[in-house]
């Protein structure tokens, strides 16, 4: 195991210090993410579901894991999560980096936006073995190194320990090439109460843990990406257009209601936000 460990700051952290972590080891812990209220309140609505849930069939799913998906459907608390200022700030510094384009004869630099990418609760189960190590940025084929296009974040539903299957990471593996292979024993738990989060990029190796306890551990999990990317899970299927306009302006354009600079899913040559006010009408 390697002798680097996990940075734990407060909730109300500084965000250059937090994205300056992220940077240099590539996670970061963030107590109290959630107040016990809002844990509560999410639990209320996603436990019940996720009882129906059965397990996954695979080693990288796991086969005593169980997953759910559409969160946003599922409860409107999502929303204390996905707008959290350390988490959505992070991701817009660090993602939203500008590139260099010529319009008119001009050089000008335009940054893409920010939006939902998947969301998943994650249960481990005793007797779970440790999922294989991996980057979230494989979904999108990135070699690397790289530029940083998506960050994560893991809420602890369920206190996270070594013995019941706290998230394994490398810190400092985001800024490894793709000719090294990561060893589980290189990787460090993310131990942390139930309310803290695990903040990570998407270049970070990282795997669930082995459940060796006889209680499952249950994160919930949401991935911001580049606008200019396409979303892992298909967030126009997974949540409703109604249960979207619920939600605050600012995170309807996160789930995708939104154009991405310079005019990336636009609907008729306009902004697709304008279909939730037109349809509601």
């Amino acid at each position: 195991m390697t002798d680097k460990n996990l940075v734990t700051v407060r909730s109300d952290a500084d965000l250059d210090r937090v994205c300056n972590l992220l940077e240099e080891d590539g996670a970061v812990v963030v107590e109290e993410f959630l107040d016990p209220d809002t844990r509560e309140a999410l639990w209320a609505d996603l436990g019940p579901a996720l009882e129906k849930f059965g397990y996954g069939d695979n080693d990288f799913s796991g086969h005593k894991t169980k997953r759910m998906s559409s969160l946003f459907a599922r409860s409107r608390h999502m929303a204390s999560v996905a707008l959290h200022p350390l988490f959505l700030g992070a991701a817009r510094r660090l993602i939203q980096q500008p590139v260099p384009v010529w319009f008119s004869g001009q050089q000008v630099n335009i940054s893409p936006n920010v939006q939902v990418s998947a969301t998943q609760v994650i249960q481990i189960w005793p007797d779970e073995g440790a999922q294989w190590l991996h980057r979230d940025d494989t979904s999108h084929l990135r070699p690397y190194p790289a530029p940083t296009t998506r960050l994560q974040v893991m809420v602890a539903m369920t206190d996270f320990t070594a013995e019941n299957g706290a998230t394994m990471t490398i810190p400092g593996s985001h800024r490894w090439d793709d000719e090294r292979a990561p060893q589980r024993d290189e990787a460090v738990p993310a131990e942390m109460p139930a309310g803290s989060a695990l903040i990570w990029l998407g270049g970070l190796y990282h795997g669930g843990g082995h459940n060796a306890s006889t209680e499952p551990r249950t994160g919930l999990t949401l991935s911001y990406i580049a606008g200019n990317m396409r979303q892992e899970e298909n967030q126009y299927l997974a949540v409703p257009m109604d249960v979207v306009r619920e939600y605050p302006e600012e995170l309807q354009r996160l789930l995708g209601y939104d154009v991405c600079p310079p005019f990336l899913g636009w609907y008729e040559s306009s902004n697709p936000h304008t279909l939730l006010a037109e349809r509601a009408g």
